[in-house]
């Protein structure tokens, strides 16, 4: 639209139904589960219900979204698993989220060096902050999947999957990074007896 700034076209452009709906089926044919397997094949066949329930029963994570029941109830605060969400079978990706996998990526090998390079720190903690082999093979694997399946497709169709992921990206509006958890707070009512 010609301005300097995206912020500004974003005060008065919205993206119509339709079109979002149409990215978000273009990308969500290319849509991974935590080991990089294909999860849809065919987004055109989706029913309308099933739009619905798809989006109702998830929520929005670092690099993905989560259908874990009680993360889905709590808007994405209460991750059992402390949010290692490609450890988790509730965890599932698409190609919107390559830029943040990648990012990830490169964080967990920043602070594996991080930490291996610090000193003052007993073993123990040093082993609970530093990123795991496992989880650092999986993303890698991911990223890796994503991008075997982006370059196996034609040129006029990777420029399709480019426009929806922007235009994905875009609709979603927020920046997600790792969700903080809330404490419970203390009930600091008396009991009332009667």
């Amino acid at each position: 639209m010609d301005h300097r700034e995206a912020s500004t076209t974003q005060r008065y452009y919205r993206v119509g139904e339709k079109r979002r709906r149409e990215a978000v089926e273009r990308v969500t044919t290319m849509q991974f589960d935590r080991h990089g397997t294909r999860v849809w094949r065919q987004a055109k066949t989706l029913l309308d219900s099933e739009h619905a329930r798809r989006a109702i029963g998830s929520v929005q994570v670092p690099c993905g979204t989560c259908t874990e029941p009680s993360n889905v109830a709590a808007g994405g605060h209460d991750c059992p698993v402390r949010f290692r969400c490609v450890g988790c079978g509730h965890f599932g990706t698409d190609v919107s989220y390559l830029p943040d996998l990648e990012a990830y990526l490169a964080d967990l090998l920043r602070n594996r060096e991080r930490v291996a390079a610090f000193a003052n720190a007993d073993p123990w903690a040093k082993a609970e902050a530093t990123p795991s082999d496992d989880e650092v093979a999986r993303v890698r694997r991911l990223v890796q999947r994503v991008r075997q399946d982006l370059d196996e497709l034609t040129d006029e169709d990777r420029a399709q999957i480019r426009e929806a992921v922007a235009l994905v990206r875009r609709s979603r509006g927020v920046l997600l990074g790792m969700p903080r958890v809330r404490q419970p707070l203390p009930d600091l009512r008396p009991e009332r007896t009667g």
